[in-house]
């Protein structure tokens, strides 16, 4: 049976009506392509420590079954499909599918895109190495029972990667205001502070869902230089997490 509980229908409808920007650099998504590199290194630091791999050698993850939940336009997908990983990209936006999709066959990548939920995945009885979890619990209308469906779609000893944004004044002013106001890099709307998570919130749900956290760090974004960096004290705006399904 079909569990869908936690989309939020206006959420999808959001990131649908972006969705043929995904690969434009310069568009709605340009937050994102200046996040990438800075993502993509702490998600394949802590992949590489959690399954002793080494990032110099050729195609580092193959053998390893990744889950990229909230794919989009596959900016992290394809990424993982390069470093050897078989990939699994899910969206709940349809439009997102066929615009990742493509990018992939032009790409000459092989990637399983599907328009599911964690939730269904979790039901056919999917199993996972890692689920990449970026920037989507923001976004959902129940993010414990999402975080349950993403615990049930690790394999044990499985890795999960969760980032979002804090809950807090200064995340208001820099992800609302500065972002979707002042910048214009994202819609007016595109993100609901009250649905941010702060970190010991997002700790409490983890633990609950049955996952083991064992990394937190910021991701701080340098006006001046204009690139992100990972910070191990600063977490007020954005934050990713790893944990383990011990």
């Amino acid at each position: 049976m079909s569990q869908t509980n936690t989309i939020d229908p206006a959420e999808v409808a959001k990131f649908e009506a972006m969705a043929a920007e995904w690969w434009d650099t310069e568009g709605k998504f340009k937050p994102l392509h200046l996040m990438n590199p800075v993502r993509l290194d702490y998600i394949t630091t802590q992949i590489a420590a959690e399954f002793d791999r080494e990032l110099q050698g050729t195609q580092p993850f193959k053998g390893l079954r990744i889950l990229d939940i909230g794919c989009g336009g596959g900016l992290l997908s394809e990424p993982m499909a390069r470093l050897g990983a078989d990939v699994v990209g899910a969206d709940a936006a349809p439009r997102n599918i066929p615009v990742a999709r493509l990018h992939a066959v032009q790409s000459g990548l092989t990637i399983d895109y599907r328009h599911t939920t964690a939730e269904d995945l979790a039901a056919s009885g999917e199993q996972f190495d890692v689920v990449l979890n970026m920037e989507v619990i923001e976004h959902v209308a129940d993010p414990q029972g999402y975080l349950t469906a993403c615990q049930q779609l690790l394999k044990p000893n499985g890795l999960m990667i969760c980032s979002t944004l804090n809950r807090n004044p200064k995340s208001f002013l820099m992800a609302i205001i500065g972002a979707e106001w002042v910048m214009r890099w994202l819609p007016k709307g595109t993100h609901d502070w009250a649905k941010f998570i702060t970190p010991d919130e997002l700790y409490a749900l983890i633990k609950k869902a049955g996952l083991d956290p064992v990394d937190r760090k910021g991701m701080v974004f340098n006006p001046i230089s204009w690139k992100w960096a990972i910070s191990a004290r600063d977490f007020s705006v954005n934050y990713v997490t790893a944990s383990v399904k011990r």
